[in-house]
């Protein structure tokens, strides 16, 4: 058992999503960085499909009551264990007793936290993915107990990797959208010749661009969206939906994410700056 002293920001248990019931509304959810979810996995190898803590911004503050063995990966938040610092990209024993907690932000945005046998919430439509209503709660709460396996012996193949950087880098691959006919040649040349700044509305669901490339009148029936498309709104706003984002809209989808991309685009923050590159065979 885990228990939370102190939630942090917005922590979540994620796994690699719920599918299947796109159709009446349920959105896939899942990590929103699953590339780093899946590295923190690796190295205590576990399933790939095995829950993960997805920590945004700031950490939270956890007690071990069981033994296990930990990865943390993605974004550098200063993670101390009983106020030793510990590395990312590695795998660490917790005594029960022991506490987990997290520091400055020092680049990204999301973190990834990995147990031995992943974490053991319960299972809502095949996920153990925190969406609500599916679920019962949107984000760990204080005092919350999460059930996680006991591990005393563990002898990972590969006990560290050397961190990852990839998440430093800006451009973000696209490849043309259902709508994409109806940009126009400045548009165009906006959308990849600028860098964009994530406005301050982003999260779970969506990032938004503060640049404008240009209004737009067209008109569309709501049709079928996916994590990674691309919205134009009328006043040439693009909003780029996320996990957690509607399985339907009626904006122009002009662009489409590829998965790194998403994953890239997770790890930025409010004032980030990034730039479209259109995928190229």
């Amino acid at each position: 058992m885990l228990k939370v002293i102190h939630p942090g920001f917005f922590t979540t248990i994620q796994d690699t999503g719920r599918y299947g019931y796109r159709e009446k509304g349920v959105p896939v959810s899942g990590c929103m960085d699953n590339y780093s979810a899946s590295i923190a996995n690796s190295l205590l190898e576990n399933e790939e499909t095995d829950a993960v803590m997805e920590i945004t911004m700031t950490g939270p503050k956890l007690e071990f009551h069981t033994s296990s063995f930990f990865a943390i990966t993605g974004a550098e938040m200063s993670p101390n264990l009983n106020g030793i610092p510990v590395n990312s990209y590695e795998v660490h024993k917790a005594n029960e007793g022991d506490v987990l907690s997290f520091g400055k932000l020092i680049n990204g945005f999301r973190s990834y936290l990995a147990v031995k046998g992943g974490f053991l919430t319960e299972v809502k439509l095949t996920s153990r993915s925190f969406y609500k209503p599916i679920t019962d709660r949107n984000c760990i709460k204080e005092r919350m107990e999460i059930p996680i396996e006991e591990y005393t012996k563990y002898s990972p193949k590969i006990s560290h990797i050397k961190p990852e950087a990839w998440h430093k880098e800006h451009e973000l691959i696209v490849f043309k959208g259902p709508e994409y006919s109806i940009l126009n040649e400045d548009q165009l040349k906006l959308l990849f010749t600028n860098k964009f700044t994530i406005a301050k509305e982003n999260n779970r669901m969506a990032y938004q661009l503060e640049e404008l490339i240009g209004a737009n009148s067209h008109r569309m029936l709501t049709s079928a969206t996916l994590p990674g498309t691309v919205q134009l709104t009328p006043a040439g706003k693009l909003i780029i939906l996320m996990r957690d984002g509607q399985t339907t809209g009626g904006y122009p989808r002009v662009l489409q994410l590829d998965t790194k991309s998403i994953a890239l685009l997770s790890q930025k923050k409010f004032g980030d700056k990034i730039s479209l590159h259109p995928l190229r065979h």
